[in-house]
């Protein structure tokens, strides 16, 4: 008998249905093709302005981690061979799901990610939504939420652009410092629709400290379920022990989403959202997590890479997204994880944001 048959919980990949004890080690937030050229900044510098266009490489490697948005090909989307290696790795280190919260202005395929997943055996889940207001098209602003949440159910419900290959999740919802009015509109729209689909949301926080608690009241008052809300880049942002809190005692996930990156972040982004620039590295990411578990929070916190950059990945010298099994994990044995609580945050934590539904309670053969 099918096992999709058996009426187990289910997350839709793009591969269809897939019962949620089937997802494994989960990856909630990473971009495995993505085009994020919108983002680039021209070098003031004229001597410096032909570094621009050079392809990324180990001898600019060091400029390129400081100074990703004047790299035009560290902004560029990969290629599908270089995806298949990509997520191969993960799959050859022990990993089985990756949550792909690319959005449409940003070179979602969901056609290429369904080949990508056949020839790895990945499962990969898509999101539906919109990003910042910086990439939104102008018929976002002519829409109203309504229409926008129609659109979104309808990626869900039915495919995306034609291809039938449905979105698992609402997100990666972008917002900025101050809330802009289609943002506001967004955030709206995907509490509608997670109310008609039940999907959970994830929403990119402006670094501002006021940033998650605005997002939060706006869905909010669109009676989200605030259960199935992630709040990503706990560490991007740098929020406070007391804003992280506070995210948490409403309900959402605060998700630790850029393990791999040790530190090195452009500060004009960070100074823009009224922000003092504050990444930690890896070790400092395992103490806060160790902190709010502490703290009681274990089961609400996710964990992930956000590669979103050429220089996230292997083969152009970065971590790639086998890091957190094949680094991060180890480090959080030294500083006292039990194997139980590792197992939560890769695994239990993440399923039940997807499916809504406890892995542990569905063991039957």
């Amino acid at each position: 008998m099918d096992r999709v048959s058996l009426n187990l919980p289910t997350a839709m990949t793009v591969e269809g249905p897939t019962p949620v004890r089937d997802l494994g080690f989960i990856l909630p937030h990473e971009h495995i093709l993505i085009d994020t050229s919108s983002f680039f900044v021209p070098i003031n510098a004229e001597s410096d302005r032909s570094r621009e266009n050079e392809p990324v490489s180990l001898a600019n490697l060091s400029w390129v981690r400081y100074n990703a948005r004047h790299s035009r090909d560290c902004l560029s989307k990969m290629d599908e061979e270089s995806a298949v290696n990509e997520v191969a790795i993960f799959g050859r280190a022990g990993g089985n799901t990756i949550v792909d919260l690319t959005c449409r202005e940003m070179g979602r395929d969901p056609l290429t990610l369904a080949r990508i997943s056949r020839s790895t055996g990945i499962h990969i889940i898509i999101g539906t939504g919109f990003y910042t207001a910086g990439t939104h098209r102008p018929a976002i602003a002519q829409a109203s939420a309504q229409e926008l949440a129609a659109g979104m159910i309808n990626e869900i419900n039915v495919g995306v652009d034609g291809t039938g290959i449905k979105a698992g999740i609402i997100g990666e919802i972008g917002c900025s410092w101050p809330l802009a009015a289609g943002e506001h509109k967004v955030l709206e729209a995907a509490a509608i629709a997670q109310s008609q689909t039940g999907l959970a949301i994830t929403i990119h926080p402006s670094r501002n400290e006021a940033g998650p608690n605005d997002a939060i009241e706006v869905i909010r008052s669109a009676d989200a379920d605030l259960s199935r809300v992630v709040i990503c880049h706990m560490d991007r942002c740098g929020y406070s022990l007391e804003t992280r809190l506070m995210i948490l005692d409403a309900g959402c996930y605060v998700e630790y989403d850029l393990f791999g990156k040790e530190g090195y972040y452009p500060a004009q982004p960070a100074l823009a959202d009224g922000h003092l620039p504050d990444m930690p590295n890896d070790v400092g990411r395992i103490k806060e997590i160790a902190d709010l578990i502490e703290r009681g929070w274990i089961d609400r916190i996710l964990i992930s890479h956000d590669n979103c950059l050429k220089m996230n990945f292997t083969r152009w010298g970065g971590p790639g997204f086998a890091h957190i099994i094949e680094r991060a994990i180890p480090y959080m044995r030294i500083y006292g994880y039990t194997e139980k609580q590792i197992h939560q945050l890769t695994r239990d934590n993440p399923a039940r944001m997807i499916t809504g539904d406890d892995p542990s309670t569905n063991l039957q053969p």
